[in-house]
């Protein structure tokens, strides 16, 4: 059995993988490919201190741990769902509770 290998990644002690000695993690590439659609070539250009054997290390990496990082993703976007407000106020109780405010 053989263990891939991802000479351009660092899994930290926290058991993050990181790409090198960046401050990017594998997850922010991998959320803007995935959430986005952007290509390794775009995520060069939107990351310009990146080389490209790192974006795709991270990109091999992220289609290697593939439902992994899909349900770390889906486990965030509800976390964040749920601290949302339920309800948005209409124009009128916004002006009333200005005028309460005041």
């Amino acid at each position: 059995m053989s263990t891939a290998s991802y000479p351009h990644l660092v899994i930290d002690d926290e058991g993050v993988a990181r790409i090198g000695r960046t401050r990017y993690k594998v997850a922010h590439l991998a959320a803007e490919h995935f959430h986005h659609g952007w290509s390794a070539e775009e995520l060069l250009r939107q990351h310009t201190d990146l080389k490209p054997e790192e974006v795709y290390a991270a990109l091999a990496y992220f289609y290697d741990h593939y439902e992994e990082f899909v349900a770390q993703m889906a486990k965030e976007a509800g976390s964040a769902a749920a601290l949302r407000s339920p309800t948005s106020l209409s124009r009128d109780e916004l002006l009333e509770r200005r005028k309460e405010a005041n």
